[in-house]
């Protein structure tokens, strides 16, 4: 491969950026960004939301700590990944462990000193998630349903920030905020009974390699049923003549169908039910997307 130099820096950089989640970051400032101005701000105009350099440099910040987020995690599970995720790790190998680690070290900084011209409370607020995400990839991701929680609740984190930011609060979106952690959860669930026996290889106690096959379906069943109900209460809230309405109703059907495929009894199945709920949640910034345009404009 190194004969071929153009190949392999290629390789290096395709490493890289799936070592640090740089496609999944991206998936997130979008939602950042959607959720932001026709979620959270409700009054603001587009221009004015335009120029707010405050908003831009807190959602800044939160990529830059999610992507050095991805490289420490990768850093800790880079045994597993070998077994589960063989060609990523394949392509992360052409890059040495201590240029991510240099990587890691850099983002969280420059994120640090971009939060230190917002605020002291910013620099504290990011301080703390970069502490948080470190501390779930060396010791909570090995933790009996700690590690499902605090992975929702990290996820969840930057999304806090800018509601705090705007300071708006509501029942509505409180709502939608259990909604989108119940999907998290049930997705990160069902993940790990695609990884189970890697996980009971290397010391990770999740919910499937802890509990019987039984006791895990009931679980995520029960999960998927509270999101149901979920659902149907911000339905009818929401009504029909909106696409969130629409998208929450359609949601229905969704859960239904991920529910068939996680009472297969076969990793297949439940692969279909974990990209059935992963593309849900990317349809629901689209649908938030659309119904915000036509509300505002």
């Amino acid at each position: 491969m190194k004969k071929k130099p153009l190949i392999y820096r290629i390789s290096q950089l395709t490493g890289f950026l799936l070592g640090a989640r740089f496609f999944m970051t991206l998936l997130l400032a979008f939602a950042l960004y959607v959720s932001t101005f026709f979620l959270f701000n409700q009054e603001e105009s587009l221009r004015a939301f335009v120029f707010d350099f405050r908003v831009h440099g807190i959602i800044f910040c939160s990529l830059l700590s999610i992507l050095a987020g991805g490289i420490i995690n990768q850093f800790y599970d880079r045994e597993k990944d070998q077994l589960v995720k063989p060609f990523r790790s394949r392509l992360q190998s052409f890059l040495k462990q201590k240029y991510f680690l240099y990587a890691y070290l850099v983002l969280n900084t420059l994120s640090l000193g971009i939060a230190l011209f917002i605020s002291t409370r910013v620099v504290v607020f990011f301080l703390l998630y970069q502490f948080m995400m470190w501390f779930y990839s060396h010791r909570l991701s090995r933790m009996l349903i700690i590690n499902n929680i605090t992975f929702v609740a990290l996820t969840l984190y930057p999304f806090f920030g800018m509601l705090v930011y705007y300071r708006t609060f509501s029942v509505q979106i409180f709502m939608m905020a259990l909604y989108l952690a119940l999907m998290l959860l049930l997705t990160d669930i069902i993940k790990d009974t695609l990884t189970k026996t890697a996980d009971r290889l290397f010391g990770y106690f999740t919910v499937p390699n802890s509990l019987s096959s039984k006791a895990t379906v009931v679980i995520i069943s029960t999960l998927l049923l509270l999101t149901f109900l979920v659902s149907l209460i911000i339905t009818e809230w929401l009504g029909l003549q909106r696409i969130m309405g629409w998208y929450f109703l359609t949601g229905l059907a969704v859960l239904a169908a991920a529910f068939y495929n996680m009472i297969q009894a076969k990793d297949r199945s439940r692969s279909y039910a974990l990209n059935i709920l992963r593309i849900w949640i990317f349809v629901g910034i689209l649908a938030m997307l659309t119904d915000g345009i036509i509300l505002k404009y």
